[in-house]
């Protein structure tokens, strides 16, 4: 059953024996810290066991252990918390994907950028070929142009901008493809081959 109606937002955690205002806002900002945290650890673990749309917000909860009317204060719908969530994964890919161009070791760079997709597989498979697949190649596109611009074009005959948004494009599409296969079809060693092939011989070629 769908959930419409949200909670009063005057609701807490839990109930508080102490006298109004003693809770410090550094703590109370440490709490929604936590809970917020608790609740990106949650859809990570369910998305593991079933596909996102079979998810309430009320098992996200229970999961979390994080009071269901807290749940609005962080979020509005569990598709925002899955946005938030699609936004840390593609920093950490970004983060990978700039350790590859600065540490020279392309293979290796690929390697530990599709053996990262494998461990979250159904949370990739859920990001990239799911109903907010769209918006997540935006989000994507958008971050690896902020990375790009505070670095070195990786040859001269090829725009910055341009190379960025074909490198993402193609990393994009090449993992959505294979998250979208039968987990056994192609391994972390054979996608990342091709990840680096496809690049090496497109973006990084220096003719």
């Amino acid at each position: 059953m769908a959930e419409t109606n949200k909670p009063n937002q005057s609701l807490s955690d839990t109930v508080s024996h102490k006298p109004a205002g003693t809770t410090s806002s550094s703590s109370r900002h440490a709490r929604a810290l936590r809970s917020a945290q608790a609740l990106r650890e949650a859809i990570l673990a369910l998305l593991e066991r079933r596909p996102f749309d079979q998810i309430t917000v009320r098992e996200i909860c229970a999961e979390s252990g994080v009071h269901y009317a807290t749940f609005f204060r962080h979020y509005e719908t569990k598709e925002a918390l899955l946005d938030d969530v699609a936004k840390d994964q593609i920093q950490q890919l970004n983060r990978l994907t700039v350790a590859i161009r600065g540490g020279g070791d392309y293979r290796a760079g690929f390697q530990a950028l599709c053996a990262y997709v494998d461990e979250h597989r159904a949370l990739w498979s859920t990001l990239l070929n799911g109903g907010a697949a769209a918006a997540m190649r935006e989000e994507w596109l958008r971050q690896a142009k902020a990375v790009a611009a505070r670095e070195q074009s990786a040859n001269l005959w090829l725009p910055p901008e341009l190379g960025t948004i074909c490198a993402a494009t193609l990393i994009a599409e090449t993992l959505a493809w294979w998250v979208a296969q039968p987990k056994d079809a192609y391994s972390v060693d054979e996608v990342a081959t091709v990840l680096f092939r496809l690049i090496s011989s497109s973006i990084m070629a220096s003719d």
